[in-house]
């Protein structure tokens, strides 16, 4: 696995603060910051999720864990924070990954109309849902991840960090699965 371990460390550790997938003590964590907009970020996640699942046999269930941040680029993708926003509204009904995953597929389909459509879908509270995307409740939580990876030296979505180091080889299955089976050594 290719990295700097100086400029390219995690600088937030994962916690139970963070949305996550498996468990925080596991041997191989992933932290990924990432843009709901961004076709690069949902394109990490499913070879992410591919090489965890053909991994999950041989490391067992509980080795392995995925977290992910939110770092939306609003400069280049409008609608990448209200997204974000949206994950979070959900995340306070219980159902953050439900909505992660949905916001993944459907894209380039984030506006305010198809938000609400997603968290309809969802069984959300729809009235709690629009009354906290409406006072923006969770903006500080998405500043807050943004700040941690700013500080981790990501300048732009989506970025990797396996067991606290940055990511930096090619993004296709058969290299994730290097770098899991390397971090587990």
């Amino acid at each position: 696995m290719t990295s700097d371990r100086n400029n390219c460390s995690l600088f937030v550790p994962p916690s139970i603060q963070d949305h996550i997938q498996g468990t925080l003590n596991a041997a191989v964590v992933f932290v990924m910051y990432g843009d709901y907009e961004c076709f690069q970020s949902a394109n990490v996640y499913r070879l992410i999720k591919v090489a965890g699942q053909q991994l999950q046999v041989s490391f067992g269930e509980n080795n392995l864990g995925f977290i992910f941040r939110h770092f939306p680029q609003v400069q280049i993708h409008p609608h990448a924070q209200r997204a974000a926003e949206a994950a979070q509204a959900a995340a306070a009904q219980g159902q953050f990954w439900q909505m992660h995953e949905m916001l993944f597929i459907h894209q380039q389909e984030l506006g305010n109309g198809y938000l609400v459509e997603y968290a309809n879908r969802l069984g959300l509270d729809i009235s709690q849902f629009l009354q906290d995307l409406s006072k923006r409740a969770h903006v500080n939580r998405i500043n807050t991840d943004i700040e941690g990876g700013l500080r981790s030296g990501v300048e732009a979505a989506p970025a990797l960090f396996i067991n606290g180091i940055r990511y930096l080889d090619r993004w296709t299955v058969e290299q994730i699965m290097a770098a899991i089976v390397a971090a587990n050594d």
